[in-house]
């Protein structure tokens, strides 16, 4: 911006979100007595810096509190921006047109009469703003946050993708002269900004001076383009002619630098990309912030870990035995890895199901940094049918998949149930699983297995899907571990003799294909 208070407050010390949230309530104390260029500007700097890492953070955890901050900032944070876009026009008037000219007497007069409106609302608006509300957020907000630590692997990954985005706009804009793809450039700009300060302190200082540049020259753009809008809206019939080349000429002086700036070996864009994750650190970023997502929405992560080395011993195995060409695909180790590590995750919906809340999760949150958008479809899928009603034609979202790609969500979603099972049953080492082909169909050998009936049940309705995938019978043995065998399982629920009718014909189904096996 070109107001002198812009630049004073970008040489402020950046702080944490507590802390911003603290700042919010002290910048209220001052408009409350003055709406004064200065004091507007740093209270709306304050609430964005809160609403921007607030949509940042739920990307991560969507937790309810992070929407809150939003909808309890929304309409103090408008009230202001109407304010403050007032003044910053009177600002841009007095720099561009000279002393004395009527016109710009005349637009200083119509931008006087309609700060009056402004001024009232952004006063009614700080006079009803919830500060306990306020305080009460910040509290829980301050533990929400822990789980993305700063400079973490989470944090630059969050990050990034603030970064692509800038780039993807980027080149969206440069070769235009239109004003709307500027504004989604400055917009872009400013998220990363805020990202930067807030997550990635270290850089912050590096990369101070390049970010508030690029800011600037967006918004003296946006200005420039808002101002002449107003010039031939408010002056029509007036000579103008004079003040618009000045506005012109001004945004293409603009236009001039932010290219100059942005293009070249000395680039700014550069200068970020080298310090972010670049080739194989994406991926590692990536599983970060998923497990960002695991500790802020998981109640039970030591299961979900433990059935995540379950999962992945039982692809490796399959992928080995070479029963299918998907499990030797070594996207799909990525993605079953990512689903295992996330199918224990909940929302606060009650009247869902355990599998459908993970999903609704997931789906709202978007796709790591170097992932296709098909492929995070797929772990959602997976993570949905991992436990409950398996996949069908009939449903909308699986059926617009094509045969390959429903094979393998059948595939690793049986994996994933099979590992469920298998821990539950008390199964407690995971790296001696054994697959083996035989002439009945395939052969899982588990350690420290339990030969119960209720095992045997539960067994046995895990293994279906896995069994459709596979196109084969699936048997599971048990090995006994000498270390272990005398010990009982360490892990899982009582386990009991079956009760309903499906149980008992999955024991004696189970129980049959294991005679055939010996007899054979």
């Amino acid at each position: 911006m070109a107001i002198v208070t812009s630049r004073h407050a970008a040489r402020q010390p950046r702080l944490g979100l507590s802390s911003q949230m603290s700042r919010v309530l002290k910048a209220l104390r001052r408009v409350r007595t003055s709406t004064d260029a200065e004091a507007v500007h740093r209270l709306r700097v304050a609430l964005r810096r809160c609403r921007s890492l607030a949509v940042l953070m739920e990307e991560v955890d969507p937790h309810p509190a992070w929407m809150e901050t939003k909808r309890l900032s929304r309409k103090l944070f408008r009230r202001l921006g109407a304010l403050r876009d007032t003044q910053v026009l009177e600002h841009e008037i007095k720099e561009l047109a000279p002393q004395g000219d009527s016109l710009r007497k005349t637009l200083s007069k119509v931008l006087e009469d309609q700060e009056v409106e402004p001024r009232a609302r952004v006063r009614r608006a700080v006079k009803h703003f919830d500060r306990k509300a306020w305080k009460r957020l910040a509290h829980t907000l301050r533990r929400r946050a822990r789980v993305v630590p700063p400079n973490s692997l989470a944090a630059q990954c969050l990050v990034l993708e603030r970064f692509e985005e800038v780039c993807r706009l980027h080149a969206h804009a440069v070769p235009s002269e239109r004003p709307r793809p500027w504004h989604e450039l400055r917009i872009a700009v400013k998220r990363f900004r805020y990202a930067v300060e807030g997550l990635l302190p270290a850089r912050t200082a590096a990369w101070e001076r390049g970010l508030q540049q690029m800011q600037d020259l967006l918004g003296e753009i946006h200005d420039l383009d808002v101002l002449d809008g107003v010039v031939e809206k408010e002056a029509a019939g007036a000579a103008t002619d004079s003040l618009r080349h000045a506005i012109a000429a001004a945004r293409r002086r603009c236009l001039q630098q932010y290219r100059h700036r942005a293009r070249g070996g000395a680039s700014v864009l550069r200068e970020w990309k080298a310090e972010l994750p670049r080739g194989p650190e994406v991926e590692a970023v990536a599983t970060a912030r998923l497990g960002a997502t695991v500790r802020a929405m998981d109640p039970h992560p030591r299961r979900t870990a433990h059935v995540s080395r379950l999962a992945l011993r039982l692809f490796e195995a399959l992928a080995a035995s070479g029963l299918q060409a998907h499990f030797r695909d070594d996207r799909a180790r990525v993605l079953i890895r990512a689903a295992a590590q996330l199918h224990g995750i909940r929302s606060r919906r009650r009247h869902m199901s355990r599998e459908e809340s993970a999903d609704d999760v997931l789906r709202a949150l978007p796709a790591p940094p170097g992932w296709r958008p098909d492929d995070w479809e797929i772990v959602t899928l997976v993570v949905r049918y991992h436990r409950g009603a398996e996949p069908k034609r009939t449903h909308s979202r699986f059926a617009r998949l094509r045969k390959p790609r429903q094979d393998l969500v059948r595939g690793l979603a049986g994996v994933l149930r099979v590992a469920r099972a298998v821990y539950h049953c008390g199964a407690t080492i995971p790296s001696q699983v054994r697959v083996d082909k035989t002439s009945a169909g395939v052969r899982l050998c588990i350690p420290s297995l339990s030969d119960s009936r209720g095992n045997v049940a539960r067994l046995g309705a895990a293994m279906h899907l896995l069994e459709i995938s596979l196109r084969q019978s699936l048997l599971i043995e048990s090995l006994r571990n000498p270390a272990s065998s005398s010990a009982k399982p360490s892990v899982g629920p009582r386990l009991g003799r079956p009760r309903t009718s499906n149980e008992r014909k999955l024991v004696l189904q189970t129980q049959r294909s294991q005679r055939r096996l010996t007899e054979r």
